[in-house]
This record gives structure tokens, C-alpha cells and sequence, in this order.
């Protein structure tokens, strides 16, 4: 079945957009709002991908083998509470480059994947998009 994402952000261009998976929006907006600083990340990391920059220290990928290949992390704070959202990237009809916001993860204590984020990033590449 098919999850629905909703677009929140899309570049000048039209090019690159994101958006955010309609069944964790909720839990993600709370996380986003209840502190400024997370909201000023998300803004800043949201706006790297839209200028289609590369910054490894706020946004890289995730996937760990071939199934989990196209999952990738907005790392918030990296040396203090260390969360992550983790996202799936899509080329939707070769021409726009799309990022959900798909799944959070507070306070991320190794440095290394544990079994719950490998299950955590597996359960985003299982993920399929109705845009």
C-alpha cells in the first residue's frame, strides 16, 4: 500500500522539493516546534538539499546495503542530543528530485548503526510514495 506525502518546501526552480510522510507528520511537527533550534536546523538542512548542496554533517546517506540504498539522515546536533530524521529520496519522472521526511529518531547515542536504527532505516526504504 502506498503512504501519502505532503509537500512542504520546493525549489525555486521546481527542480527539488520536500515533503513529509502524512502518518508521521504529527509526531515530526511536534519534534520541529517544541524547540526553536530544531526548527532553524530544519531550515538550514532543508535549504542545503533545495540549493542541491552536499553537506555530510547535516544531511548524508543512510542505507547500508542495496535494500536500504536512497535512505538518507537530517542529523540534528551531532555531539549534543545527536537525533535524526531519517528521508528517502526519489527522482520523481526523471526530472524532480524529491526528499521525504519520513521517520524521527531522538537522541542517537553511537557513533555506529545499531539494530533499532538499521530497523528504523529499513522500515523507510519499504516505504513507497503517492506524491
Amino acid at each position: 500500500m502506498k503512504r501519502k506525502a505532503i509537500k512542504i518546501k520546493e525549489s525555486v526552480d521546481k527542480q527539488r522539493a520536500i515533503y513529509i510522510d502524512q502518518t508521521n507528520y504529527k509526531l515530526i511537527y511536534n519534534y520541529l516546534t517544541q524547540d526553536p533550534r530544531h526548527i532553524d536546523k530544519f531550515r538550514f538542512i532543508s535549504s542545503i538539499i533545495l540549493e542541491g548542496l552536499r553537506n555530510t554533517e547535516v544531511y548524508d546517506k543512510e542505507g547500508f546495503d542495496t535494500q536500504t540504498k536512497g535512505v538518507t539522515a537530517m542529523k540534528f546536533f551531532k555531539g549534543q542530543e545527536n537525533d535524526r530524521i531519517y528521508c528517502k529520496e526519489y527522482s520523481h519522472r526523471g526530472k524532480t528530485f524529491i526528499v521525504v521526511v519520513c521517520e524521527l529518531l531522538e537522541k542517537k547515542k553511537t557513533t555506529r548503526l545499531t539494530e533499532r536504527e538499521k530497523n528504523i532505516i529499513k522500515k523507510v526504504a519499504s516505504y513507497d510514495y503517492e506524491f
